[in-house]
C-alpha cells in the first residue's frame, strides 16, 4: 500500500516536473498546491535530496528543483526512496529481502511465490512509468475509473 508519504512525495515530484526548465519552487508553494503539511513535506523533500532526485538552493532565486530529466527518474524509485521496498512482504524484496521467521521451507512456500508475483507487477508498472509520463497525464482524456476497476 502506498503510504502518505510516498504519495506526497509523488505529488511534489510531479508538481517539480510541471515546472519550466530551469525554474525551482518553494517548499511552501508545494505544500499549499497539494494540501500537504508544510513540515511533513519537508521531511520528504529532505529524503529526496539525499536520495540525489532533487537538489535545493538556498537564498534570492532559490528552492527545489529535480536533479535529472523527468524522462529519467522513475517512478519506482521515487516510491522505493520514500516507502521502502516495493515488495509486500520482506521474503519477497529485491532489495530489502529478509527471510519470514516462520516460514519453514521458503522455496514451497505458497505465500512468498504469490507476493513475489504482486512485487513483479507492482514493479513492472512503478519502474516502467517515468516522472515525465505520470506528469503528462493531466493532459490526457478523463479517465472512466468506473471502467479501469470493472477490468480488474
Amino acid at each position: 500500500m502506498l503510504t502518505m508519504k510516498g504519495k506526497y512525495g509523488l505529488k511534489a515530484m510531479l508538481h517539480l516536473a510541471r515546472m519550466p526548465e530551469g525554474q525551482r519552487a518553494l517548499s511552501e508553494e508545494i505544500a499549499t498546491a497539494h494540501g500537504i503539511s508544510k513540515k511533513f513535506l519537508d521531511t520528504i523533500l529532505g529524503e529526496l535530496r539525499t536520495a540525489g532526485t532533487i537538489h535545493a538552493r538556498k537564498g534570492r532565486g532559490g528552492g527545489y528543483a529535480l536533479s535529472r530529466s523527468a524522462d529519467e527518474i522513475r517512478v519506482g524509485h521515487i516510491l522505493r526512496v520514500l516507502d521502502g521496498p516495493l515488495a509486500p512482504i520482506p521474503c519477497a524484496s529485491r532489495t530489502a529481502y529478509r527471510r519470514c521467521d516462520d516460514c519453514t521451507d521458503e522455496r514451497t512456500c505458497a505465500v512468498r511465490r504469490l507476493m513475489l508475483e504482486v512485487r513483479n507487477a507492482i514493479s513492472a508498472v512503478l519502474d516502467e512509468k517515468t516522472l515525465a509520463e505520470v506528469a503528462d497525464f493531466a493532459n490526457t482524456d478523463e479517465i472512466d475509473f468506473r471502467e479501469l476497476v470493472a477490468n480488474l
